[in-house]
């Protein structure tokens, strides 16, 4: 009796290898609307800095400035607004974006997920150890150890655009995830972490709103102006409840349906989405950004980062903590999922995609204004050293990029070629019988006009008076 023929083994997964056309469209439209708002966002950070530190009376004064309903526990700050308010609509799109990843994107298949989801907890993780070690040594303040942890991908995308790198889709989906990843726990962070007292009656008042609010995307109700008004409602019982308020637009988002029913062209969180995300990344986050990024950057400010732990903590983390965290994590998990990184990229582009991610501004910002409530100085000081561990993990990123943009230019260019004009990238189409027929009806026009000109060549050269 033969024996039975060995089964193949299973090929390898591919680590950043191509992405689906679909989520190639998706990703491409997130990111051009993210890499503006960055851009905006970048701008906003230095005015705010150059207000704080010319007109630093001013910035206080505006920054500090009280509006709102008192009756309703809502008369705050400027900043307050900024940070309590505006970063809801952020987290709101946050918590579209990781619905989606869950369902639809990269994060849908456990396997698929594993790397990114353990290369982020490892980019979180790793920080936090860097800046608590530091601090301990230092006899400094722990409290700040979820500062480092954080991902701003809108300015990480804005680097990119500044320094015109063309990098791959695969190596941009994947900082993308790791930065959903990244966001969620953040939010669990601010959550758990930075949740003082609760007022048990708002927060079950806040629970009944998001019931009702669940309730209507069921029923399939529509209209803004019925969810619009149920949303600020949400938001002001959160807020009174002592959880922070950006909670409830993480958990809207994360109601929304993100999966197409037949006949539909988009999912109403894709849609919803692509309305808000302009609103969020062109408006909300610079404008926290204008009111949270403008401390004093005075010669011994700057000197201090290095001395005070927190601060020299929060720098390290950022930019030594997430290179070695998101690397080393994806490194491990590659080799215990035994996937296989992709043939055209080299671990180079993934440690300088690591590095990238050390760009940590808006949680960040967030986190440090919550860890050390009450006092002014270490604020500023610490968002001092977001700034400043930023920029070197931007600076750092962007030559190790450079280094490599040839052959990122190379592949993207490849990515994009569509030599048939069908409006899909050709590298999409190789399994199309038409593809090919288009393509061999392209050659064979270019291949009859070569004949002709040949022909016309060899007239010429049989005239007298042509030269020997």
């Amino acid at each position: 009796m033969a024996a039975p023929t060995p089964a193949p083994p299973s090929p390898r997964r591919t680590f950043l290898g191509r992405l689906s056309l679909p989520e190639r469209n998706y990703l491409a439209d997130a990111l051009r609307t993210e890499t503006v708002g960055g851009v905006i966002l970048l701008v906003a950070a230095v005015a705010a800095l150059i207000w704080a530190n010319t007109f630093g009376s001013s910035y206080t004064g505006v920054s500090h400035l009280h509006f709102g309903p008192e009756a309703l526990g809502l008369h705050l700050s400027v900043a307050h607004w900024a940070a309590d308010g505006l970063l809801a609509i952020f987290f709101f799109v946050a918590g579209v974006e990781l619905k989606r990843e869950l369902v639809a994107g990269e994060l849908r298949d456990p396997k698929a997920a594993a790397l990114p989801v353990v290369a982020a907890l490892c980019g979180m993780a790793v920080p936090a150890v860097v800046y608590t070690l530091v601090t301990v040594l230092g006899n400094g303040s722990t409290s700040g150890w979820a500062v480092p942890t954080a991902t701003d991908i809108a300015f990480a995308l804005a680097v990119l655009a500044v320094i015109g790198t063309s990098l791959p889709s695969a190596l941009r989906a994947f900082l993308l995830t790791l930065a959903v990843v990244d966001d969620l726990f953040a939010i669990l962070i601010i959550a758990v972490f930075f949740t003082e007292s609760i007022d048990f009656v708002a927060l079950i008042g806040a629970f009944v709103g998001l019931a009702v609010f669940y309730l209507l995307l069921r029923l399939d109700v529509r209209g803004w102006y019925v969810y619009v008004p149920l949303a600020l409602v949400i938001w002001g019982l959160m807020y009174n409840s002592g959880v922070h308020a950006t909670i409830a637009g993480v958990a809207m988002g994360l109601m929304l349906r993100c999966t197409k029913r037949d006949g539909e062209e988009h999912s109403p969180g894709e849609r919803v989405e692509h309305l808000v995300r302009p609103l969020s990344a062109g408006i909300a986050v610079p404008l926290f950004a204008l009111f949270s990024a403008g401390v004093s950057l005075s010669g011994d400010a700057l000197a201090g980062v290095f001395t005070r732990p927190e601060t020299l903590g929060v720098v390290l983390g950022l930019v030594v903590g997430k290179t070695i965290g998101i690397f080393g994590g994806t490194w491990l998990a590659t080799r215990f999922t035994k996937a296989e990184l992709n043939k055209d990229l080299a671990w180079a582009d993934v440690f300088a995609v690591a590095s990238l991610a050390g760009i940590g501004f808006t949680v960040s910002l967030l986190i440090g204004e919550l860890a050390f409530t009450g006092n002014d100085d270490m604020i500023n000081e610490v968002k001092a050293s977001v700034l400043l561990g930023s920029l070197i993990a931007a600076v750092l990123s962007g030559v190790l990029l450079k280094l490599r943009v040839r052959r990122y230019r190379a592949l993207s260019d490849a990515e994009e070629l569509d030599e048939d004009e069908s409006g899909v990238p050709d590298i999409y189409e190789q399994d199309d019988p038409e593809y090919h027929l288009r393509m061999a009806a392209i050659h064979e026009r270019k291949a009859a006009e070569h004949r002709r000109l040949a022909q016309l060549a060899g007239a010429a050269s049989n005239k007298p008076d042509s030269p020997a």
